[in-house]
């Protein structure tokens, strides 16, 4: 019996072993994993801060200016009752301040500052309202992006201990491909499926290395996977299959490793393998390019989120509204390729699996359960955004 999607993702995920982790500077640690808890070694803000340019001020007005707070300049005395000094935005507030008047709401003529109301206290930044030392500002398994190396700068660290870099190799199979795209002739093909599942793979931070196209003779692949000891993770494109020329099963056997799991009921991409030698992962991919890209994107890029101990291992679906009508589904689950139009989904009607420029064109795969019933125009379905990196 075929496995479901979901179970099929539990299971390869649960193979997955995190890998050891490393320390390195911040700013190196962009499309990195956290491999632990990141806490603060520092208040921030630091102190009270101003967060407008304006007037800090004491009691009721009108005040008397006393003088002035810059960044890194700060008054240093505390107010006085019915005093005030001039703030700039980011200064340190005096103490016993009780709000800040905004410029354009102050009047000053011969020192004396006027207001037609009192200091507000929300101009104030509070001394530790972003975090606190020792918070846990940033949880093991969170991608680092621009926002999170602001943040662990921010926070006093320099170097930070980040899940090492999954190691792939990506082998393309088949007679009828050739290497170089512009040699292809007669029936040839220009091999093409490696090179995107190899994009897809070097998006989540992997170290990548492609072998083929291999012609379909079983000692060629098994000699390729011999060569490929040291990799957290195979996969291979095509030869996946029941025919006489899908060699990759009885090669994997060949080599000693364990079959975990064959075909999953969906569409495109029925013919899925995953199998293991020792702690090393074989994941088998369709050769037809749109199945060669659905299940890359369903479980071989989670698997690799999976080894660095990624917090968002699988990709998250977002409900949208169709465009157009979808008729009744199939005994497999399905992911259709569309277009997102002004908020809308609307379906691309080619659904062979060896259309490139179908799939080229989409912005999102929708997912349909098994024997779905028929949808009409602003029935919501469940979506998966094909631009967003693999981050999770």
């Amino acid at each position: 019996m075929m496995l479901t999607v979901d179970e099929a993702q539990r299971q390869l995920l649960a193979l997955a072993e995190p890998l050891s982790s490393e320390t390195i500077n911040i700013e190196d640690a962009v499309e990195r994993t956290l491999a632990a808890p990141v806490l603060a070694r520092r208040d921030q803000p630091p102190a009270d801060l101003s967060a407008m340019d304006g007037f800090a001020v004491r009691g009721r007005g009108p005040w008397q200016l006393v003088g002035e707070a810059r960044c890194g300049a700060p008054y240093g005395e505390a107010l006085q009752d019915r005093t005030a000094v001039y703030i700039s935005t980011g200064a340190g507030v005096p103490p016993m301040s009780d709000g800040i008047v905004l410029i354009e709401d102050a009047h000053v003529e011969d020192k004396t500052l006027a207001a037609a109301s009192c200091g507000d206290p929300k101009w104030i930044r509070r001394r530790g309202f972003d975090f606190c030392k020792r918070d846990e500002i940033a949880q093991a398994g969170t991608l680092v992006g621009p926002a999170q190396i602001a943040l662990l700068r921010m926070a006093g660290l320099s170097t930070v201990s980040v899940a090492g870099r999954p190691r792939v190799t990506i082998i393309e199979c088949g007679d009828e491909l050739v290497a170089d795209p512009a040699a292809a002739s007669g029936l040839q093909i220009p091999a093409s499926n490696g090179a995107m599942v190899a994009a897809m793979c070097r998006r989540t931070g992997a170290n990548v290395r492609t072998i083929g196209p291999l012609p379909d003779e079983q000692s060629i692949i098994e000699q390729a996977f011999e060569t490929e000891t040291e990799q957290h993770l195979v996969v291979t494109i095509g030869g996946a299959s029941v025919g006489r020329h899908d060699l990759i099963r009885p090669a994997l056997e060949r080599i000693g490793a364990d079959l975990s799991f064959w075909k999953i009921a969906m569409r495109p991409g029925k013919p899925f393998m995953v199998a293991r030698r020792g702690r090393q992962t074989f994941i088998g991919l369709p050769g037809n390019p749109v199945s060669s890209f659905v299940t890359a994107y369903l479980f071989v890029l989670p698997y690799l989120r999976a080894l660095e101990g990624r917090r968002g291992r699988l990709p998250a679906s977002i409900p949208l509204p169709l465009a157009a009508p979808l008729p009744a589904g199939g005994a497999r689950e399905e992911f259709l390729r569309g277009q997102l139009v002004d908020g809308q989904v609307e379906p691309m009607t080619e659904r062979d699996s060896s259309a490139l420029r179908a799939l080229a064109g989409a912005d999102l795969l929708i997912r349909r359960p098994v024997n779905a019933v028929p949808s009409k125009g602003g029935d919501t379905v469940p979506c998966y955004l094909l631009d967003i990196p693999a981050a999770g």
